[in-house]
């Protein structure tokens, strides 16, 4: 899952950047709605988390600016005000759902993770299997033949985007793109390692196969 933070208080953007992709999803911050908006011109989104309080631009401009657009990323609003008036107003701007500061991370996690399900066709699914594994995108937790498989965030996520894919090859710069943050540097090691990681944890036979120069698939 892509997720982008806008927010201005930069501590607050900084420690929700950090829970995230220990989450294992993939995580990029802009601090005011102008920047918001080039930073989606450039790249897609499967979440925004948008303060509604912003310099430059509100998040309600960002809002409306993004569904007239129609772009597809759900948008979980964050506001200091929690008045009823104010919830209806921020979804009435067209944002997905809403949140009042301050907040439960556990729930703000929640919340991204059911607004990701509904961002793509079929993404309502919370068990994805295949090749005698079964990955539950809610719980975080996957298995092969029974056996539980300990695996790290982002070995979740490749193994998700794998078994989505439904025996398809996955280029590398999908996985670069969904998984990790934009400052990645293209020529890092960081992808092969991983899919080394998962691969070597998947256990015997081999799962996943890597076509050289392009990417890999289950």
């Amino acid at each position: 899952m892509r997720v982008l933070i806008v927010e201005d208080e930069e501590e607050l953007a900084a420690m929700l950047a950090e829970g995230l992709r220990g989450e294992g999803m993939t995580c990029d911050v802009a601090h005011d709605g102008a920047r918001a908006l080039e930073m989606t011109a450039a790249a897609e989104y499967d979440v925004l988390v948008l303060d509604r309080d912003l310099p430059q631009l509100s998040g309600d401009a960002v809002c409306r600016a993004l569904n007239a657009a129609g772009y597809p990323a759900r948008i979980l609003m964050l506001t200091a005000a929690g008045a009823l008036t104010d919830l209806v107003d921020g979804l009435g701007q067209g944002a997905d759902d809403y949140m009042s500061k301050p907040f439960s991370y556990l729930e703000l996690v929640a919340r991204l993770r059911a607004l990701a399900r509904r961002a793509v066709p079929g993404g309502s699914a919370t068990v994805l299997s295949g090749h005698g594994i079964s990955l539950h995108t809610v719980r975080r937790v996957a298995e092969r033949d029974g056996r539980p498989l300990k695996l790290t965030p982002r070995e979740l996520g490749v193994l998700e985007i794998l078994l989505a894919a439904d025996g398809a090859p996955v280029t590398t710069e999908e996985l670069r793109d969904r998984l990790w943050d934009a400052a990645l540097d293209p020529a890092t090691t960081a992808i092969r390692v991983t899919v080394h990681a998962l691969r070597r944890k998947l256990g015997e036979p081999r799962l996943i196969s890597h076509t050289p120069g392009y990417g890999y698939r289950l």
